[in-house]
């Protein structure tokens, strides 16, 4: 971006870049799909942190310990897989470095690709600080909460941004007549997936594992009971998706979205019944945590289908009624 200062125009290296040479669209692409992957991937890593107890493995933040950066062999191997989240993080920021300038590098540079790709390095900035927060409030439930909030914030504007990259590929076809339902429903969708989140932190907070091996605060809330909200909550959202599915028309793109977020929204909940009836084994509680994370970015993709495809062209439900027909008065 250039900067006119005092009548002489002041390039940022990325724009001083730019005239020189550019990337092609692959690039971009790549990058993007790659901060998808790293943002869920953050969070996986960050459930393989919880049910092994690791989370105070390194007991300091930003360094491991008072003296070393790194984790020393007497700290055994809570601290190589705490430190080993932490450097997923540094990869994060050279990912999401890497969009911003392949975003930039374009011939053709797209503004709302540069947002997002802005917004994903801010993000990562605050879910860092959140980490450190954790880390000296000794996994405060309600911090370790906004902590994994925080990375799905990441992973919606990874994914959003991810579909602008894709938009940008294919030239925008003519919008598919969708009923006026299908928004409110999309949309409906959306928020009541971000709940589900929500209140799955509170389940995780009030559950078992902890994070360390330690005593660590729980939140003060009735394991099986919030549980029960959380299904509760999910069964609602796949009824919404179920009928946002039967509204779309067959072979629209937002269509095909909604049955792959139905089909991972399933397995899911398999998952999460498993886990819950089986007094929430490690690996499982990985799996729903990585369910979680694909369905959140299915939730957004579908939204973002709707309002792309359909959203351009407002179609009532009932169709429009019929001109009247003319009168014998008329017809002399």
């Amino acid at each position: 971006m250039a900067h006119r200062q005092q009548g002489v125009t002041v390039r940022s290296p990325l724009s001083w870049s730019a005239r020189r040479r550019t990337w092609g669209p692959r690039s971009l692409r790549t990058a993007a799909v790659a901060s998808v992957v790293a943002a869920v991937l953050i969070i996986v890593t960050g459930g393989v942190v919880r049910v092994t107890g690791s989370g105070l493995g390194c007991p300091e933040w930003p360094s491991c310990t008072g003296r070393s950066l790194a984790p020393t062999a007497e700290m055994g191997v809570h601290g190589a897989i705490e430190f080993g989240n932490r450097l997923l993080t540094g990869a994060l920021c050279a990912v999401v470095g890497w969009l911003i300038i392949a975003a930039r590098l374009q011939r053709d540079p797209s503004r709302s690709v540069l947002r997002g790709a802005w917004a994903q390095f801010w993000v990562v900035v605050l879910n860092a600080v959140v980490g450190g927060v954790t880390v000296w409030l000794r996994l405060s439930p309600y911090i370790v909460a906004a902590h994994f909030l925080a990375a799905a914030l990441l992973l919606a504007t990874a994914t959003a941004t991810w579909v602008r990259v894709q938009q940008l590929d294919h030239e925008v076809s003519a919008p598919v007549v969708l009923p006026r339902r299908a928004v409110t429903l999309s949309r409906l969708l959306l928020t009541g997936t971000a709940v589900l989140l929500v209140v799955g932190t509170a389940v995780t907070g009030s559950g078992p594992h902890a994070g360390d091996s330690s005593d660590v605060h729980r939140m003060p809330f009735d394991w099986a009971g919030v549980t029960v909200v959380h299904g509760v909550i999910a069964a609602g959202c796949l009824v919404v998706g179920g009928l946002l599915f039967a509204v779309l028309p067959g072979g629209s793109p937002a269509r095909g979205r909604t049955g792959v977020f139905l089909a991972v929204f399933v397995a899911q909940g398999a998952v999460g019944v498993f886990q819950s009836l089986t007094s929430l084994p490690s690996v499982a509680v990985v799996l729903h945590l990585c369910g979680s994370a694909l369905v959140w970015a299915g939730a957004v993709r579908v939204t973002l289908a709707v309002r792309q495809h359909g959203a351009a062209v407002p179609v009532a439900d009932r169709p429009s009624p019929r001109p009247a027909r003319p009168t014998a008065a008329a017809d002399t």
